[in-house]
């Protein structure tokens, strides 16, 4: 028989404080986000003000307010003494969790290091992409899963008939209809329909609303529902008007457009977090500061918390005092990172910022982040929904990192490189004969780039290029 006992165990628990979300929540923003979140924090922070010319008397300010703080306020200023409590939950909170190199780090240049508590945004296909790894399938299946996933649009269809996608690929139509059955289990309910009425039929067993009554509606009776004709579905069904009203009411809670949800805007309109001009031969970085307000400590407050004798005013002052300075701090920090990113990344990248895309480098996150002393996740985090206006126009940070194709030299070339490179071959294709993607893998392979068939199709996708059997033209 087992013997219980009680043990007593001491252990530190760590939270997440108000603070420390805070930060976090200013780091994944973009910058407009960012300056909405200020200005909400002007309004609601009496102790915070803005100024038009943040001077060294501000930063001064800002210093003389940490001092005046209670002694608890001001333990996230000590990044030294591990006996401070925020400063220890800071760190010590990221580290347990999430385990990163123990290289570079600590102190204030890591401030910022979240590591992986902020999550993106995935597209359709990287959702079903990652549903398909999770699925259960063997190779040979996940390799069908993931061609199908290629050819479903933005809509959550796919067009282009099996047969055709099987010839283009080099499998067979059945093997595909048997993965598709799979697929179209996938959320969201819908995708993988190659029709309207497939898609609506495949949401209503999801529903369970598959009765004999809806699917004779959704087999027979789509055009007549498109036109109101409720009259006309009730006497070709044999059901009195009500049954066929609710029957519908059933269809127009579907999504006729599945993957619609998880489409970007084509149009998005961005401002640059950052510039870097061309001065000689040399790339200058320079921050965009226009439009974001500059923040200082309220002289009127600081003054009140001297002269208050009640303590709840006290209190109440300190603690708007203590969301101040982190504010401010907060921000200086996470534009301080961003400039640090950004000026590695033309360091690293001075070729594609003197010549353009075909000369971009094969660059990981690694990279940077061993160049500036931080965590690889920092950077990857920093370069989220940041945009930097280069001479050759305006791109997402995480634009500049690519993985490597190998050329015939025994240099590799960055991934996005080599997408230039297709849809450069493609323009200049014979409409009446357009290259297949073995077509194309050999003509890259004549300029020193190997590369995989399906990964010329991949990147084809990417570039939203259809198909050879899709690109032809008789005319």
């Amino acid at each position: 028989m087992a013997k219980l006992s009680q043990q007593m165990k001491l252990s530190q628990t760590l939270r997440m404080t108000p603070q420390l979300q805070q930060a976090i929540k200013l780091l994944q923003l973009s910058r407009l986000e960012l300056e909405t979140a200020v200005r909400t924090e002007l309004d609601e922070n009496p102790i915070l003000e803005e100024t038009m010319d943040l001077k060294e008397q501000d930063f001064e300010r800002v210093k003389a307010a940490e001092a005046e703080v209670t002694p608890e306020a001001s333990e996230i200023q000590n990044s030294q003494n591990p006996q401070k409590q925020d400063e220890f939950e800071w760190e010590s909170y990221l580290d347990n969790q999430y385990k990163p190199p123990t290289q570079n780090l600590g102190g204030n240049e890591e401030i910022m290091n979240y590591e992986n508590v902020i999550t993106t945004q995935q597209n359709l296909h990287d959702y079903l992409s990652w549903q398909a790894k999770m699925y259960g399938f063997n190779d040979e299946e996940l390799l069908l899963a993931e061609i199908i996933i290629n050819y479903i649009d933005d809509d959550g269809y796919i067009l282009t008939p099996l047969e055709e996608i099987a010839v283009s690929e080099s499998v067979t139509a059945e093997e595909l209809e048997e993965v598709l059955k799979f697929v179209q289990e996938f959320d969201p309910p819908g995708v993988g329909a190659r029709n309207l009425k497939e898609c609506l039929l495949i949401q209503a067993k999801v529903l369970e609303e598959d009765t004999n009554d809806l699917v004779q509606l959704l087999n027979n009776h789509l055009k007549d529902m498109e036109k109101k004709n409720y009259d006309g579905i009730a006497k070709a069904m044999g059901r009195e008007m009500s049954e066929i009203i609710e029957l519908c009411k059933i269809v127009f809670q579907m999504d006729p457009k599945p993957g619609r949800a998880y489409a970007t805007p084509d149009t998005q309109y961005v401002t640059p977090d950052v510039y870097v001009y061309k001065v000689g031969d040399d790339y200058m970085v320079s921050l965009n500061e226009d439009g974001l307000p500059r923040l200082k400590i309220s002289n009127f407050y600081r003054n009140m918390l001297k002269q208050a004798d009640n303590k709840s005013t006290q209190e109440y002052i300190q603690d708007k005092l203590k969301s101040a300075v982190w504010l401010i701090k907060s921000i200086h920090q996470r534009q301080r990172t961003i400039f640090k990113v950004t000026d590695s990344i033309v360091k690293h990248q001075k070729d594609f910022l003197d010549r353009g895309a075909g000369f971009l480098k094969p660059m990981v996150l690694r990279d940077i982040a061993n160049d500036i002393g931080m965590h690889e996740s920092t950077v990857s985090r920093v370069t989220t929904n940041k945009y930097v206006h280069t001479p050759q126009g305006i791109f997402e940070l995480k634009y500049f990192f690519n993985s490597g194709i190998s050329t015939t030299d025994g240099d590799s070339m960055a991934s996005e490189s080599v997408k230039m490179k297709i849809k450069e071959l493609i323009s200049k294709e014979d409409h009446k004969d357009p290259f297949s993607d073995q077509k194309i893998v050999e003509l890259l392979k004549v300029e020193g780039i190997v590369i995989a068939r399906r990964t010329v199709a991949k990147y084809r996708d990417v570039l939203k290029i259809l198909p050879s059997s899709r690109r032809k033209k008789m005319i």
